[in-house]
């Protein structure tokens, strides 16, 4: 199947309320559609991750962050512009609360995205406390017999999970995880 068509595929899937691992600049995820909670509940089962632990928006750019509801407080939209695409995770403040976005750095990845009308929900594709998948073999092992499909892009170049920042409306920001990109506090 050529690339394109596979994209498609994934896209089909996603967006009727499938679920997909699909690769990324840092791990491979395991992907739902935001339209669809169901597909998200079923994230969090095949992962045995709490369902009260909010999973992250992939965006295709920043425009889909913002037509998701995000604010960009003082700071944030600076990083943003810095480190996007990449290995960047900004919780924002968003419709009342707060979500997680990050643009990742991976071409194929951001077309799917773009596919999806712009953000998917996507956690690391392995069981929660595990290692993360860097590979499609690897994530098929870990959840991958649960997905609806699983994407092959290769070995995961970053190979460690993105660094997490949460800004409040203010602008003040707080690290939440460290990763690849360097944070000072």
């Amino acid at each position: 199947m050529q690339e394109e068509e596979a994209l498609e595929n994934a896209a089909r899937i996603l967006n009727a309320g499938g679920v997909a691992v699909i690769p990324t600049d840092t791990v491979y995820g395991i992907a739902a559609h935001p339209a669809h909670p169901e597909a998200v509940r079923r994230i969090q089962t095949i992962k045995g991750r709490p369902l009260d632990k909010p999973i992250a928006l992939l965006a295709a750019d920043m425009a889909a962050v913002r037509a998701f509801g995000a604010v960009f407080p003082p700071g944030a939209g600076r990083l943003a512009e810095r480190y996007w695409p990449g290995a960047l995770t900004l919780v924002l403040p968003c419709g009342g609360g707060y979500e997680g976005f990050r643009v990742p750095d991976f071409p194929l990845t951001r077309r799917l995205l773009a596919l999806c009308g712009g953000t998917l929900r996507v956690t690391s594709a392995n069981v929660s406390g595990g290692q993360p998948a860097l590979s499609a073999a690897q994530s098929l092992r870990d959840v991958g017999l649960e997905a609806d499909l699983v994407v092959d892009g290769g070995i995961a170049p970053g190979g460690t999970a993105s660094t997490v920042l949460k800004f409040d409306p203010s602008g003040h920001c707080t690290v939440i995880r460290e990763g690849p990109v360097a944070v000072s506090a």
